[in-house]
């Protein structure tokens, strides 16, 4: 069933696209972006209803993700990225829900998960301090989510390691103006926060553990299959969904830019054999990426939704086939830039920005493949893998 947000979304299909080249030159979304796209609600489908949210399936979270990136890669990577936190807040502490959406239920807000900050323990919550990278689309979020390690009264980390997630208003950290100079992705605005001495009180504390295996989702009591579902794939299918717009629309603009072209041998495009063999063999490789990230989607709302477990096995599978399509995708969009000419260089083609845009998501954390495939192929010969594969599944 199509969603209203992703029919909201095409009706400004128009504005996401014109507004890329001012996205990348400003490394932002521009304001007037973040205000459509608040408008339009991609943010809000996986958030609770009962603070003006949708709750939607995950597969339309992914299917809208898809259809901004294909117009803009940079809008569609702040939705796939941004767009999930609500799920998380969801089975956090009431009193902090209540901080973040009790006077606008559509403020957003930023990440990074990455442990790179510490957190000391002090009466009524912690102390933290830290610089964490790749905080997308943090301009235009007034809260944020933080990893950070568990440390002892010295500021040490404590044994065993404990990882925490830790929910900050805008006031307590600093954005790192000038931090994002990059050659794909610019206009995600991904830039460095700062904490400081923040303290941090308890109920705006997750156990960042318990939150990857599951256990803080019971804990919290939710009963909707969404939020019940692991944050192993979840957290990745906003970024994974990304990546494939993203290829959607190098393969759209390829196509713009190809229809009446006549290549350096006098031959037109349309009467070119070998260039048209690469252009469907590539648009079968992005829609069979599509079409693998939306059944694994499925397949785990079903498994959550029958009331059952879902095993490492299948959390090693999903991995292995969001990673699978993100690569195979943006390998197809080699395909058909390598047969796009000389002028497809040119910064005022969108095809270039399409393919640096299609790069960058692949060096994402959640897209290196190594651990992913090695831990599913582990499983499928009914073994069970060493803790260092177990990491992101």
């Amino acid at each position: 069933m199509r969603h209203q947000v992703l029919d909201n979304v095409m009706r400004i299909a128009d504005e996401l696209r014109d507004q890329a080249e001012e996205a990348e030159r400003i490394g932002r979304l521009p304001d007037e972006t973040a205000k459509k796209l608040k408008a339009a609600g991609p943010i809000k489908l996986l958030q609770p209803k009962r603070f003006g949210g949708f709750e939607a399936h995950p597969r339309q979270f992914a299917e809208t993700v898809m259809a901004v990136a294909a117009l803009d890669g940079a809008a569609g990577w702040v939705c796939g990225v941004v767009g999930v936190h609500p799920w998380q807040l969801a089975f956090a502490d009431p009193r902090v829900q209540e901080e973040v959406w009790g006077a606008d239920d559509n403020t957003w807000m930023a990440s990074p998960y990455a442990p790179t900050g510490v957190a000391v323990p002090v009466e009524g919550g912690y102390r933290s301090n830290g610089r964490w990278q790749f905080s997308s689309g943090t301009d235009h979020c007034d809260w944020i989510f933080l990893g950070a390690m568990l440390a002892d009264a010295d500021g040490n980390v404590a044994a065993p390691p404990t990882m925490l997630h830790m929910i900050l208003p805008r006031a307590d950290y600093q954005i790192v103006e000038d931090s994002w100079n990059v050659v794909g992705l610019k206009g995600t605005g991904s830039k460095d926060i700062i904490v400081r001495d923040a303290f941090v009180p308890d109920h705006r504390v997750m156990n960042g553990d318990q939150v990857i295996d599951g256990t803080a989702q019971k804990q919290s009591g939710v009963a909707q299959t969404l939020y019940n579902l692991p944050w192993s794939h979840m957290f990745p299918l906003g970024i994974t969904a990304a990546v494939i717009g993203i290829a959607e629309g190098a393969l759209s603009a390829h196509l713009n830019y190809q229809r009446d072209r006549v290549g350096a041998q006098g031959t037109a495009v349309k009467d070119d054999p070998y260039v048209l063999y690469a252009v469907g063999e590539a648009a079968a490789d992005i829609n069979a990426a599509r079409q693998e990230l939306l059944a694994t989607t499925d397949a785990m709302f079903d498994i959550v939704d029958a009331g059952k477990q879902v095993s490492f096995e299948q959390r090693a599978t999903g991995r292995r086939t969001q990673v699978r399509a993100a690569w195979r995708a943006v390998m197809a969009v080699d395909q058909i830039f390598a047969r796009s000419g000389g002028n497809a260089l040119r910064m005022d083609k969108p095809l270039q920005r399409f393919w640096r845009d299609a790069h960058a998501g692949l060096n994402h954390a959640i897209h290196v493949p190594g651990t992913v495939y090695h831990a599913s192929a582990v499983t499928s010969l009914g073994l069970d893998p060493a803790e260092p594969l177990r990491k992101m599944i």
